[in-house]
């Protein structure tokens, strides 16, 4: 893959003229799926897939497009040459753009991480047996995904890393659903068995009558997926350099009051994982580490170069549109195992959904419960509970109602596959809360 893009790459850039710049990209991947229904195997299959991004620049004015990558190199690159003449001779047509942002890097680099995978012809072998007894729907993915660009100053840059996951929901005789998500880059049997049994637990629960909750704020445990839930939020209007300055950011009052979130918060952009590229769409390389939230401060937001220049302020090379793409919060000192019994009555919610900004400048989230819920008493779960809708600010769970963050961390995947397997994900611990609000 890499060789063929970097060799189309070549022959583009060599077609273009003097008042010209280019930015191309590649996002592709070499997966198998595998669907699961009732604990069987409904689908297979194996995709090897590309598509190509350009961005042409001249005078001011850009013109984008994306293809399918074919393989072929004289195809493919036919047919970029094909719409770089189609955009070129209908770029003077656009407005031009005071914030445009063209290629200025030159450095390159070059990350190939390679995983443990389960073999294409082992998967089923090795998975079906372990999810037998109960009823599972799900799906399977694993292999490489490529991600590169180049550009016109001569800059290119290639990201390749293996993983899986294996995103599924146990489903009990009443439809109720307990989710589950085993990810990573190296498969273990053992850690598999360990995590599964769990949520096996969980769904025998969850054959329980439901325990009605009346509204107000409950102390509250909040799972590692939930807590990946609200930070991903970060990524609308949140920690957006660009949402602050025109002051639609839920962070706002960080920046402009000096309010702060709790001294046990602290949120980084952290790609020395190796689960996504340093590089953005545009080639830019960004730190492998940039601190967010530091003892509950706001320290740094993302930044993209579009925005630097409008703002006049530094850059740290974010996507355009400034959202999270290697977020880890970082663990506190609260023993995992010990984290029921520190709630000791309460709520532990496994999953939230539905999320949105009830009042963003306020920082009030909004959103419902789901899938493994329950209710907690002298530190044991005795029942789940009804789906509920909740309302609460950052300010409140992330802020003056955090009470502890455990001392472990899981990753929850991106398992989006709408347009192609994403990688990365969002790596979190379980938090603890002093008062957390339901609504309805």
């Amino acid at each position: 893959m890499k060789d063929k893009f970097f060799y189309i790459c070549d022959q583009v850039i060599k077609k273009l003229n003097n008042d010209e710049d280019l930015i191309i990209s590649f996002s592709g991947e070499s997966s198998q799926y595998i669907r699961f229904n009732n604990a069987k195997v409904r689908q297979t299959g194996c995709i090897d897939d590309g598509n190509i991004f350009i961005n042409f620049i001249k005078n001011n004015r850009s013109s984008k497009i994306s293809l399918s990558f074919q393989g072929e190199e004289s195809i493919d690159l036919k047919n970029i040459l094909n719409h770089i003449e189609k955009m070129r001779n209908e770029i003077s047509q656009l407005p031009e753009d005071p914030y445009i942002v063209r290629p200025a890097e030159n450095n390159s680099i070059c990350e190939i991480n390679n995983g443990n995978l389960l073999n294409k012809n082992q998967v089923v072998e090795t998975i079906l047996p372990l999810i037998q007894g109960v009823d599972l729907t799900g799906i399977w993915a694993s292999g490489p995904i490529y991600k590169g660009s180049a550009n016109s100053n001569g800059q290119k840059n290639w990201f390749e890393t293996e993983s899986f996951s294996l995103d599924y929901s146990l489903i009990t005789k009443d439809e109720k659903m307990v989710k589950g998500t085993f990810a990573g880059t190296d498969w273990n049997t053992d850690k598999f068995i360990k995590h599964f049994n769990e949520k096996k637990k969980q769904s025998i629960i969850m054959n329980q009558s439901s325990k009605s909750i009346s509204p107000g704020g409950y102390r509250t445990c909040l799972a590692p997926a939930a807590v990946a839930d609200l930070i991903s939020m970060f990524s609308w209007g949140g920690i957006s350099e660009a949402s602050i300055q025109q002051g639609s950011s839920a962070l706002c009052k960080m920046r402009n009051d000096d309010i702060s979130l709790s001294s046990k918060l602290n949120l980084s952009e952290d790609f020395r994982n190796g689960l996504v590229p340093r590089f953005n769409s545009a080639g830019e390389i960004t730190e492998e580490n940039i601190e967010l939230l530091s003892k509950g401060k706001l320290k740094n937001t993302l930044i993209s170069t579009r925005t630097a220049k409008e703002y006049k302020c530094n850059s740290n090379f974010a996507e355009e549109g400034e959202y999270l793409r290697a977020p880890k919060l970082y663990p506190g000192n609260l023993k995992e195992n010990d984290v029921l019994a520190h709630l000791n009555t309460g709520l532990y919610l496994s999953n939230l959904h539905y999320l949105n900004w009830s009042d963003r400048i306020g920082g009030r989230i909004t959103g419902m419960t789901r899938y493994a819920c329950f209710w907690v008493e002298n530190g044991k779960i005795v029942s789940p509970i009804e789906n509920m809708r909740f309302d609460d600010s950052i300010y409140n769970f992330f802020g003056k109602n955090l009470d502890g963050i455990t001392d472990t961390v899981d990753y929850i995947p991106d398992v989006g596959t709408y347009g192609g397997r994403q990688p990365g994900g969002i790596i979190a611990p379980s938090i603890l809360i002093d008062g957390f609000n339901l609504t309805l």
